[in-house]
């Protein structure tokens, strides 16, 4: 996400592009949190999420014609498993930096960390260098196993709660301005924690600097360009494997449109440009159409946006899917997509919520099981090499 920055109470803060698209993907996953809660709260929770355990796309056999498959597929990660350092990491404190709003800050103590984003990417990264028993609690997208038992920070979705953090007692908060109140973060200034803000855009092109960012103010520089290295090699590597596989021709590559879908409130959203959907896309080999029909971060569907747009397939959140009553509610839903070859074969690919936008250190095991699902999607176990 690109944009200006304005000069706000505590340092800059983005304006533009950058801040509405940030606010947009906010406000759309608050939405996605409430509306679960509401589910549970009636007793229906739906069906239960799919295991991990997909097939690696170097053990499929992609199809020589994707745009002709026909159906739904669910990508599922071949090893949810996190890698952490046999040894715990010794931080070197104090570090003084300056961070994305131009703020000087000075860490000392790192032993109670809150990690916030819309994303879970901070959360991801700080327990990857590491140092995760140092982690106090939670955001609402930080779901992987290893931490759901931390206590939640957000409430109504995706709003820090002031109360919830200082209970927490943390030392250490790194966020970025995808979360809000900004008054709640400029309270933890004032109550004198250390917070951090970093980048808010995720993409694959700044992962890498993202865990830089992070790590920097953890105090572990050093293991925090190890990490990114090893993160970008694996994406990069990642990003060639599925090129070998997807079509080379412009006409023969899949046309992919990211909709975010929430069916009870009737919530539609096409992400485009600076999204983080659009680099998503890229990497799988196919062609962003929501860009190249001239959308920018994320807007409501409209009829004529989406059969202009004419998507081969459809990427999805699983839960929005399940949300819109499957393949068959998404096509009633949104009568334009049964006009567009996706629609007319059924080519819907979803993906668990907390996975498909991640953007950290497991982007390139998305991007390989999206390719299955693209490229494979009937292909279940490893092909047999007699």
């Amino acid at each position: 996400m690109t944009g200006e920055w304005r000069r706000a109470p505590g340092g800059l803060r983005p304006a533009g592009t950058a801040l509405r698209a940030a606010r947009a993907l906010a406000a759309a996953l608050a939405l996605t949190l409430a509306l679960t809660a509401c589910q549970g709260a009636t007793g229906s929770t739906g069906p239960e999420k799919a295991p991990d355990g997909g097939p690696q796309l170097a053990d499929v056999t992609p199809v020589t014609d994707p745009k002709a498959l026909v159906g739904g597929s669910t990508a599922l990660l071949t090893d949810a498993t996190i890698s952490t350092p046999a040894t715990p990491p010794h931080p070197t404190l104090p570090v003084t930096l300056t961070d994305m709003q131009g703020t000087e800050v000075t860490v000392t103590d790192t032993s109670r960390i809150l990690a916030l984003d819309v994303y879970g990417s901070t959360t991801r990264i700080v327990y990857e260098l590491g140092l995760g028993a140092n982690l106090v609690g939670r955001d609402a997208s930080s779901s992987f196993p290893e931490v759901a038992g931390l206590p939640l920070v957000t409430q109504s979705g995706h709003d820090l709660n002031a109360e919830a953090i200082l209970a927490l007692a943390p030392t250490l908060i790194i966020t970025d301005t995808s979360l809000g109140p900004w008054d709640v973060v400029l309270q933890m200034r004032d109550a004198g924690i250390a917070v951090v803000v970093v980048d808010s855009e995720r993409s694959l092109a700044n992962t890498g600097s993202l865990i830089n960012e992070v790590a920097t103010a953890v105090g572990l520089p050093a293991e925090g360009a190890a990490l990114a290295e090893r993160v970008t090699t694996q994406i990069d590597a990642k990003v060639a494997q599925i090129a070998a596989v997807a079509p080379v021709a412009a006409a023969d590559k899949l046309r992919i449109v990211f909709l975010y879908v929430r069916g009870q409130a009737g919530v539609y959203y096409m992400f485009g440009t600076d999204s983080g959907a659009d680099s998503l896309v890229k990497a799988l080999g196919g062609i962003d159409v929501a860009t190249e029909i001239g959308w920018s971060g994320m807007r409501p569907v409209s009829d004529e946006g989406l059969i202009s747009a004419q998507p081969d397939v459809v990427l999805v959140m699983s839960d929005g899917l399940d949300s819109a009553g499957g393949v068959d509610g998404l096509l009633e839903s949104i009568p334009a997509l049964a006009q567009t070859p996706a629609g007319e074969r059924r080519r819907i690919v979803d993906m668990d919520d907390s996975e498909i936008l991640s953007f950290g250190p497991g982007t390139a095991g998305v991007l390989d099981a999206l390719a299955v699902a693209l490229y494979a999607p009937q292909n279940h176990a490893p092909q047999d090499p007699s």
